[in-house]
């Protein structure tokens, strides 16, 4: 069973959210969404935190998968904020999902 509050994951994307309606020029988030290379710029840091994650798991090393992994989820909630696709979206695919796998 889980004992973590994942509420964290809807104020992130919460403030993920907010950042994109309020343009703050010191923001990380509003860099990232509004970078000159779009869309692709998330998708290279996903695409980077992903194999950052990967070689953390590789290594077997505890703190730096916990690490990578907290960086791979934020930027996946920015791509996710930034294609207009809501954390209610995603937890509803997976419960379809886990649904589907408990008639097989």
């Amino acid at each position: 069973m889980l004992d973590a509050d994942l509420s964290i994951l809807n104020r992130v994307y919460d403030i993920i959210l907010d950042r994109k309606m309020n343009y703050d020029e010191c923001s990380y988030v509003c860099k990232l969404l509004n970078h000159r290379k779009g869309m692709n710029k998330i998708l290279e840091k996903v695409g980077e935190e992903s194999i950052e994650t990967i070689l953390a798991v590789r290594n077997n090393d505890h703190e730096e998968i916990v690490s990578e992994t907290s960086d791979l989820i934020f930027h996946l909630l920015v791509m996710l904020a930034a294609n207009d696709i809501t954390l209610d979206e995603i937890a509803a695919e997976l419960s379809a999902r886990h649904e589907s796998m408990k008639r097989d």
